[in-house]
């Protein structure tokens, strides 16, 4: 018995109709034998000649036939009309063909002219029946019924090519009432040739119901078992998305051809059903039912490999394809171009494109596709250019159009955009939906709305689908609300939203934090049952992440029947983006357990999650496991290594994974200065700052960001403005609020609080709560009650509901014992509801993370605890501690105040560390805000008495205690 493929049988779910009718064929011989049968109709159907001629004796054919194929077709009429051979049936056929193939409308015309008016011909079967073929595959499927609507007598030769001819042109409709009017208004009966034909019909309709009737006909006439109509029916059931119906057809042909192996390989992979394809695929390479891949069967699977980025597969194809001397072929080489590229092995590509001297316009579009979605502006548009030039004088299409647009993507490319928009407009091009809608969104990505909307508002017809591109345009590239303006247009001119506009509308309610608009958007969806689809999900997730309800987001993502990769990334990011770094590690946990292979996204999402934590240790872990994963030389991926090293106290370990790294981009440099930054090592990021620039790396708003943070950690005042001024004079970069932001920390830590405010007053920019916020903290700490109160009036002004801001004007009334004006604003904040965050530090332990509050009496340790801080204290007074009861800004007795300092958090996390953890090991804690002179003190002096390093991470910097000093050199 012949074999057969035996894919999962368990595929019904993965399409809608589950409805499945049995059907009753006749097995496999043991001795039937397998042909190789081209891609073409039955051989009985397609003898149409009514006489046979020697080609080999008749010169007149034999010329004919030599100047159909060199395409010489008006010279091959002007032969049979010099010769007189106009009476010679076959020549004439001959050349109706090779119009036909060559769609060479006009000379099929004069010949049908030729055959209107002779009396031999103008009845003849087998030419009127090679005139409407012509016509059909000249695409003019009206002339095809003129001729054969002009017949006095038609036979199913006639109508079959009739009907062809609709398929061939897809007038599926048209071609199904033929076959109706065939099967009820004459006498004929379907063939072989006819069946295939309809089923092709109903696979272009996708009308299963109807295919299947066309199958039980094809039973009950006795032709179920024609591998023409077998191969139709593989085709229709696998379009349709009925996999296993098409598996049936399959296994139970009687006769099997390589056609009907391309076809089951096609219809697994219109299914998705890619591992099945490959199976498909070996079974063919066994050579069991005496079968050679040919063209369709290599353009079939190098799609699939494309795909699935399956490139090692695609390769061992393409060496088949050599060995079967297919790859000089046209369709395999442009298949082989397209994979390489789809994969990233652009080189390759290339160089198959560079070897080809057959090239069409598929070849060149393909290739300018893969540089394009590579971002390579320069090369697409070479390419672009190369193609209309000597030799190629290749005209350009709407697919060429499309693939070049995919490279414009940023502002800088806007004058190569509107270059393309014009030639678009001069060749006619810009009428088609597609490309109209695409210079929509290029439009949008590359910063100029109003230009998209100037399209949008020329397209004559709009579509959903040119809404969507202006929708989507607008929420993703900054006029979200404009959008949802939109999308109220949209629905007034009597268009319904699809899943895109839906995914569009959430995203602008994302970036709008409008959680109102998001959740009746929600609603529609529930009620359109549009919940479960993939990307609708990740939008949703995305709204809720943004608007910070993340247990909404979590109800949503548990609901997920089929998580996909995309909604775990975006769930342990937004954990991570919402400063809920432990769900972040649990669910990236769970993610692991589940058998799911996290990739770049994920990995950088959790070393972001272990930065906030300061978890060294898991940190340690996930670089393991990237080493293993061969991640670590992703750009992103070495970049949030050093963030996370940095963050975690690892200063010179950061330094280590950035020296490893092959490639040094911007963004590596930017991250490592600014790691120096926050541990104060000014000068050291400084000297970074250099090493860039002498690289051959321009720096960039984020470099400054780092320099500037870093000048006023280690309080280089002078340096700091330099590096100000800098910015515009020597490198062409407009300081933003951030950059100010920097410098009015600096100044105002250096205690120039004047300095800072003229710095304030004398901006471009408007200042926003952040920089006001600093100044006023600075006013605290040095005691200028006058200014930080109209610094905080300014402050509650913009930001009337943060209790961060109350707090601090509470603090600076306490520093100056304003203890009227302390109870007054506590009082506000009573009122309002707003309340203080409350201190809290924590330590990573055995992978475990511990976290302490301010006098925090629940602990089982904490009898423990309090012991060992009591040891500490008295090892600490003998060497010169005293507290500092002016780090309690509270209106208590001195002894109160002594008690209040024991219990602050980072003392309680040091004492826990030491209780723990082993002699000599160092301890790393984390503290939510800045760590208070009392504890600082008191640190460095435990550091010396224990003989231990104490790294303690702030909400401002680190502090490296170590023999009784502080790297801060008590300056933060």
């Amino acid at each position: 018995m012949a074999s057969t493929v035996a894919p999962p049988l368990s595929l019904r779910h993965h399409h809608p109709h589950h409805h499945h009718t049995p059907f009753v064929h006749t097995p496999i011989s043991n001795t039937t034998k397998h042909s190789l049968l081209p891609i073409f109709t039955p051989k009985a159907t397609l003898s149409l000649s009514s006489k046979t001629h020697n080609k080999k004796t008749n010169p007149v054919l034999q010329e004919i036939n030599k100047l159909c194929e060199s395409r010489n077709l008006t010279e091959a009429l002007n032969f049979l009309q010099r010769t007189n051979a106009l009476n010679n049936a076959e020549a004439m056929g001959v050349l109706l063909q090779a119009c036909g193939r060559h769609k060479d409308i006009e000379t099929g015309r004069k010949v049908h002219e030729l055959v209107s008016k002779s009396t031999q011909f103008s009845n003849d079967f087998v030419l009127n029946t090679r005139l409407v073929t012509m016509y059909s595959m000249c695409g003019s499927p009206l002339d095809s019924r003129l001729v054969f609507d002009g017949l006095q007598r038609k036979n199913l030769f006639l109508w079959n090519a009739l009907v062809s001819g609709y398929v061939r042109n897809e007038l599926y409709h048209g071609a199904i009432s033929l076959f109706v009017e065939l099967i009820s208004v004459t006498e004929f009966k379907p063939d072989n040739f006819t069946l295939p034909c309809v089923i092709k019909a109903c696979a272009g309709l996708l009308d299963v119901g109807l295919g299947k009737v066309i199958h039980g006909m094809a039973m009950k006439m006795g032709l179920i078992s024609d591998v023409f109509v077998g191969n139709a029916l593989i085709a229709m059931y696998g379009k349709c998305g009925f996999v296993e119906d098409a598996m049936e057809v399959f296994e139970y042909m009687p006769e099997r051809n390589l056609v009907s192996w391309n076809s089951m390989i096609s219809g697994f992979s219109e299914n998705g059903f890619f591992k099945e394809c490959y199976n498909t695929f070996r079974e063919i390479l066994k050579g069991e039912e005496g079968l050679v891949p040919d063209v369709a069967t290599i353009v079939t699977i190098l799609p699939i490999c494309a795909a699935e980025g399956e490139v090692v597969i695609g390769m061992v194809v393409h060496s088949l394809a050599v060995k079967l001397g297919l790859n000089h072929d046209l369709m395999v080489n442009n298949a082989l171009i397209h994979m390489y590229s789809k994969c990233g092995y652009l080189a390759e590509a290339q160089t198959l494109f560079a070897k080809s001297d057959n090239k069409n316009v598929v070849s060149w579009n393909t290739v300018i596709g893969g540089y394009s979605g590579e971002g390579n502006v320069c090369r697409t548009f070479d390419l672009l250019r190369e193609m209309q030039m000597e030799p190629w004088k290749m005209k350009v299409n709407e697919v060429t159009i499309l693939n070049v647009l995919q490279a414009c993507l940023e502002e800088s490319e806007m004058l190569c955009l509107k270059e393309l928009h014009g030639y678009s407009f001069r060749h006619g091009l810009q009428d088609d939906e597609l490309v109209a809608n695409a210079f929509v969104a290029a439009y949008a990505k590359c910063g100029s709305l109003s230009s998209a909307e100037h399209v949008f508002y020329g397209i004559e017809t709009k579509t959903v689908n040119s809404w969507n591109a202006l929708i989507g345009g607008h929420a993703q590239n900054g006029d979200p609300r404009k959008a949802l303006d939109l999308y109220i247009q949209m629905t007034y001119s009597g268009l319904a939203p699809d899943w895109y506009s839906i995914g569009s509308l959430l995203l602008a309610c994302a970036h709008l934090k409008c959680l109102h608009y998001g959740k009746e958007i929600h609603g529609f969806v529930l009620r359109n049952g549009l919940e479960m689809d993939s990307f609708i999900g990740i939008s949703l997730l995305s709204l809720y992440i943004h608007c910070r309800k993340m247990l909404s987001a979590r109800a949503l993502f548990d609901r997920m029947e089929n998580k996909i990769l995309v909604s775990w990334n975006a769930m342990i990011a937004g954990y991570s983006q919402n400063a809920l770094p432990d769900e972040s590690l649990n669910l990236f946990r769970q993610m692991l357990s589940n058998g799911i292979q996290p990739y770049e996204i994920a990995i950088t999402t959790i070393f972001g999650a272990c930065s906030q934590l300061s978890a060294l240790r898991l940190g340690k872990e996930i670089h393991c496991f990237t080493l293993k994963a061969h991640l670590i030389q992703d750009v992103f991926v070495g970049c949030s290594l050093i963030d996370m090293y940095a963050k975690s106290g690892c200063i010179e370990q950061s330094q280590r994974v950035f020296d490893s790294l092959k490639e040094k981009d911007e963004a590596s440099w930017n991250v490592i200065i600014a790691g120096y930054g926050i541990h104060g090592h000014g000068n050291k990021a400084m000297e970074l700052f250099e090493k860039m620039q002498r690289s051959g790396l321009k720096p960039d708003g984020f470099t400054f960001i780092g320099l500037l943070m870093a000048c006023s950690h280690a309080g280089l005042v002078t340096d700091g403005l330099k590096y100000l001024n800098q910015m515009q004079s020597l490198f062409g970069i407009e300081p933003k609020l951030e950059h100010y932001a920097c410098v009015v920390d600096m100044l105002g830590r250096a205690g120039q609080l004047d300095e800072a405010l003229k710095l304030i007053l004398e901006m471009p920019e408007e200042p926003d709560a952040g920089i006001w916020s600093s100044l006023l903290s600075s006013c605290r700490i040095y005691g200028d009650l006058d200014m930080g109160v109209k610094v905080a009036e300014k402050l509650l002004a913009l930001e009337p509901d943060k209790a961060e801001t109350y707090v601090l004007l509470s603090n600076l009334y306490a520093g100056s014992g304003k203890w009227d004006d302390v109870r007054r604003v506590r009082q506000i904040m009573k009122e309002t509801g707003l309340q203080k965050d409350a201190g809290r530090s924590w330590i990573e332990l055995g992978g475990e993370v511990f976290s302490f509050v301010v006098g925090d009496e629940l602990l089982s340790e904490s009898e423990e605890i309090r012991d060992v801080w009591r040891r500490l204290e008295e090892k600490i007074s003998i060497i010169g501690y005293k507290p500092n009861t002016d780090s309690v800004l509270h209106e208590l007795r001195e002894e109160e105040k002594i008690e209040v300092l024991r219990g602050h958090s980072e003392k309680l996390a040091i004492s826990f560390g030491l209780l723990k953890t082993t002699k000599g090991a160092t301890l790393r804690i984390c503290k939510n805000l800045r760590i208070c002179v009392d504890c600082h003190n008191a640190a460095k002096l435990i550091s010396k008495a224990v003989e231990r390093e104490i790294i303690v991470r702030d909400n401002k910097r680190f502090h490296h205690f170590k023999d009784g000093f502080c790297s801060c050199q008590d300056y933060w």
